[in-house]
């Protein structure tokens, strides 16, 4: 039988190793999601506007919801919103598809010898590209209704890569549990759901009472999206020890994931 090394090179060797072959089914990941549609990748474009258009409208004009900053700008509040809903949505979509990874590559398991481990790496890659087009909406807006953005915006990639790195760690994980435990891909669903409104995206966390606080900063995503705001928003650097404490932590989760995903692979095979 086969051995995998769960070596924390093997982990980035294995990135190295297949880089092109992830650029590829990036490529076609992306491609593939519009293929055969009128507007083809436009939609990539469109589909943000549109729910940050319906999101904008429920929260600031039907909720009346404002910012910590007290303005009435529904502008404003659109794109501080936009911003949190960009890191959530890049986790979201690696998350909820990460359980049926496996399950939907059959072939690669059984019938070719296929690096399995890049495929979170490839629907992270894909989630990157239309969180890059959600990131250039957002820049678009920001320019015509406010003018030149911040220079801390050059940092937003320094914020984003703990986030990345923890993605591609827990869907290493989900993956593997996924074919195990069918169910694991119906309760990520529900998860995911609960925890868009359980990370400061619609309201600030400073608008919370103090007993819920602690409960917030629990949420891996409530740091990220803060510092997103911070660096898009409102021209503030990120925190460099939180920064380097999430970085460490994304980095054992990262390895975590793949040691457990190289570990329990052998058995795919059997299972499926």
């Amino acid at each position: 039988m086969q051995c995998f090394s769960i070596a924390p090179k093997e982990m980035v060797a294995s990135l190295w190793r297949n880089r092109y072959l992830i650029k590829t089914f990036v490529q076609r990941e992306v491609v593939g999601r519009y293929r055969g549609s009128f507007m083809g990748i436009l939609w990539s474009f469109f589909h943000p506007v549109f729910m940050l258009s319906v999101y904008t409208f429920v929260f600031s004009v039907v909720f009346k919801a404002r910012w910590h900053t007290g303005s009435d700008s529904k502008t404003e509040f659109a794109l501080i919103l936009f911003s949190g809903l960009m890191v959530f949505n890049l986790f979201a979509e690696c998350i909820n598809r990460a359980p049926t990874l496996i399950l939907s590559h059959v072939n690669y398991v059984k019938k070719v010898i296929f690096p399995l481990e890049i495929l979170p790496w490839v629907v992270l890659g894909g989630a990157l590209f239309h969180t890059v087009v959600s990131f250039i909406v957002w820049l678009i807006a920001y320019i015509i209704l406010f003018g030149t953005p911040h220079l801390t915006i050059i940092l937003l990639p320094v914020v984003i890569l703990p986030l990345l790195l923890f993605i591609v760690g827990i869907s290493w994980g989900l993956a593997s549990l996924g074919v195990y435990l069918r169910d694991v891909s119906q309760f990520i669903g529900i998860f995911t759901a609960a925890l868009m409104f359980l990370t400061p995206i619609f309201y600030s966390a400073s608008n919370l009472p103090e007993k819920y606080q602690i409960l917030l900063r629990l949420n891996p995503l409530t740091s990220v999206v803060e510092q997103t705001r911070d660096v898009l928003f409102w021209g503030k650097p990120p925190d460099i020890k939180l920064l380097v404490v999430s970085f460490l932590c994304s980095i054992l989760i990262a390895w975590l994931g793949f040691a457990w995903f190289q570990k329990t692979r052998k058995g795919f095979a059997d299972v499926l």
